[in-house]
């Protein structure tokens, strides 16, 4: 089932599939859409959407602070009050991740489990958290000033995606597709105002966290290896699991261990 939620005015596209408990939301990393997912289908409700400001019809919102982390974690939770969710196992992956953090650590009661994969809680130091902010705000501007193909072109050759080079041809094709079919503003404000600078850093509050949290990283991601041993150490209730032969987008690369993955946490 296709639908559109709207909230404070803005249109959520939603596809659910599947029945019963447990119901599982989707939250897609940054140039994804909840298509990324749709091939992850664990047993019960499947919650699959596009984030603010995302997807190809997505509407060009004119104030960037509207993709600020707080407006996003309360738009969510409308959603999810609006089509009269349990509390919901909640995976996030990469900006999804960061973004599904923040909303456990204000929603809890929204929340029955928190699966991040190749996620973060920001930048604790401030000095490096500012760097961060101000590389994001170049990148937002490289993004508005040569488009959409450009900026991609430019991600895709980046270290941490270089896994994806090994996934057959059609794969690799989806997922530029995914990343390019974007309104360019929404996609440069979503680096502005919610990028790993600009959010909150969740570390201080991550002890306060009464969620039980599964961490799940790649083999090859080294860099989200290395933070998934910080937050396991920071949270209260976690478990980290390293898939074998996947680089950072674990889900994208290999479907089966994911989904295997989310159902072992309810066996």
């Amino acid at each position: 089932m296709i639908k559109q939620v709207l909230v404070d005015g803005y249109p959520y596209e939603v596809t659910i599939t599947g029945s019963g408990a447990p119901t599982w939301v989707f939250l897609h990393g940054f140039m994804g859409t909840g298509a990324d997912f749709e091939q992850i289908q664990p047993h019960g409700t499947c919650v699959y959407l596009n984030l603010f400001g995302f997807g190809p019809d997505a509407p060009v919102v004119s104030d960037g602070t509207l993709f600020h982390m707080k407006h996003q974690t309360q738009s969510l939770a409308t959603l999810f009050k609006a089509l009269a969710l349990p509390p919901v196992n909640l995976v996030g992956y990469s900006m999804g991740g960061r973004l599904a953090l923040g909303f456990a650590l204000a929603y809890p009661e929204l929340v029955a489990q928190l699966i991040l994969e190749g996620a973060t809680a920001g930048i604790a130091d401030a000095t490096q958290r500012t760097a961060r902010q101000g590389a994001d705000n170049q990148k937002a501007e490289c993004i508005e000033a040569q488009g959409m193909e450009a900026f991609v072109q430019a991600w895709e050759a980046l270290p941490m995606f270089a896994s994806q080079k090994l996934l057959p041809q059609a794969q690799q094709t989806f997922m530029h597709q995914q990343r390019v079919n974007h309104q360019a503003k929404n996609v440069a404000n979503s680096l502005r105002y919610m990028g790993t600078g600009a959010q909150p850093n969740y570390w201080p509050a991550l002890a306060q966290l009464a969620v039980p949290v599964s961490l799940l990283v790649g083999q090859r991601d080294l860099k989200f290896q290395g933070l998934a041993a910080k937050l396991l150490a920071a949270l209260p209730q976690a478990q980290l699991k390293i898939i074998d032969g996947v680089g950072h987008n674990i889900h994208f690369e290999a479907p089966v261990k994911f989904t295997e993955a989310l159902n072992a946490l309810n066996d």
